[in-house]
């Protein structure tokens, strides 16, 4: 069967639109460590998918998998070790204000919940949010995506442009004067929240701004931006589901971004391709929750998610993948930073650990985003064998995100094609 096959039979079972990455979509059949296989055989370095984050296949998680399913999987209405001692294990991962944990099975489930919490918290409806954000895809969080552009506002939900250096809200501006700029702005948009009658409820940020393109922000303005939103009677969501478990080089993208949230919200990696998904918070954050929404869960809080997920951080403990992604992508983002100024169309390079984004422009000096150009750099990446994409508030940037295990070796390797893409395009 060939692949227009599978596309044409695709778009009957699915329905016509559901997305496929790359202008010719791959048949992926097999995965192992950082490498995925089509049909045909052939090899690709992951350089994208933080969701089997200690690396596709690995055997410690599918043993944990398959044993705690031949032994027992339930819902969470009967007492299980495995589910206590896993929210332990992961509260244990934040400061101490982290104390307790609601689980459930995607981000958008986990950030759902978190955004309810300081609802119930607060009495106030309103969130503030960036205005290039994804947080997920219910039609709560769909409202906060894009908002203020592609979205407009509306009574519960307001916008600030997000922070960055590259592109600075005015000319001219030092550092300093650009955080009190974006605060200026955070804080109007709790000002519309309050007109409206909504009040603040919350502000939910990636704390790398991973959406939004991964723009280096001015130093110190997530901590000023915690501080307005606590004075306004808010509360701070750190939406952790592309930044945290290790990603950036440490644990938490909290930790580089210098605030301590309320709440706390992971998804993806956790169960390295199991559903699983956390909204951690104070004891009393989430007894406040628990005793007004008596929520359940069917799938979650179960004795599978926890013997996955705590095979999870094993794997990352041992092997000291937060480690192993502070060093090799550091090392991969200087290599990058070399090669800017001899390529005109790259207009920036930033990031955090295994996570990095080439900003592509078309002009350098009026930094015109050019989202054509990096859609081009991803499809002859992967040609070469390299999996990537494009993102960013302008579509623009190439997302570097491989699985933890991603090594120094494999970081070569990717330069040198990253180096035949850039002489065929110069060319």
């Amino acid at each position: 069967m060939t692949d227009d096959t599978l596309l044409a039979r695709r778009e009957r079972a699915l329905g016509a639109g559901a997305p496929l990455f790359y202008q010719t979509p791959l048949h992926i059949v097999r995965g192992e460590g950082v490498h995925l296989f089509d049909a045909d055989g052939r090899r690709y370095v992951d350089m994208y998918n933080n969701v089997p984050c200690v690396g596709h296949a690995h055997p410690a998680v599918v043993e944990a998998m398959a044993r705690q399913q031949a032994t027992l999987n339930v819902h969470s209405r009967y007492l299980h070790e495995g589910v206590v001692a896993f929210a332990e294990r992961l509260t244990a991962l934040h400061g101490s204000t982290i104390e307790s944990v609601v689980f459930s099975c995607s981000g958008t489930e986990a950030n759902e919940v978190a955004l309810r919490m300081a609802r119930i918290a607060t009495g106030k409806r309103g969130v503030v949010c960036t205005n290039a954000t994804y947080h997920g895809s219910s039609e709560l969080l769909e409202g906060l995506t894009h908002v203020g552009g592609r979205i407009p506002e509306s009574a519960e939900v307001a916008a600030f442009p997000f922070p960055e250096l590259y592109r600075p809200l005015a000319p001219g501006l030092s550092e300093a004067e650009l955080v009190e700029a974006h605060l200026g702005r955070l804080a109007a948009a709790i000002g519309r929240l309050e007109a409206s009658g909504a009040g603040l409820a919350a502000l939910i940020v990636c704390p790398i701004f991973a959406n939004e393109g991964l723009p280096d922000a001015p130093r110190g303005f997530m901590a000023g931006a915690a501080e307005v939103v606590r004075a306004a009677g808010g509360l701070v969501i750190a939406d952790e589901v592309q930044a945290g478990y290790g990603r950036t080089g440490r644990w938490w993208g909290y930790e580089g971004a210098g605030f301590t949230p309320d709440i706390v919200v992971t998804g993806k990696p956790m169960g390295a391709g199991l559903p699983l998904a956390a909204t951690a918070a104070s004891r009393a954050l989430v007894e406040g929750f628990r005793a007004r929404t008596r929520y359940f869960n069917t799938f979650a809080s179960s004795p599978l998610q926890a013997a996955v997920g705590m095979a999870v951080l094993d794997v990352i403990e041992r092997e000291g993948l937060v480690e192993n992604a502070g060093a090799v992508g550091a090392a991969l983002k200087s290599a990058l930073l070399e090669r800017k100024d001899s390529h005109a169309a790259i207009g920036d390079i930033r990031g955090q650990g295994l996570f990095i984004g080439i900003e592509m422009v078309s002009d350098r000096q009026a930094k015109t985003p050019d989202r054509d150009r990096a859609v081009d750099v991803v499809n002859r990446l992967k040609d070469k064998g390299f999996l990537t994409s494009n993102a960013g508030a302008f579509g623009n940037v190439v997302k570097i995100r491989p699985p933890l295990v991603f090594s120094h070796a494999n970081a070569r390797d990717f330069l040198a094609a990253f180096d035949e893409t850039l002489a065929q395009l110069d060319g």
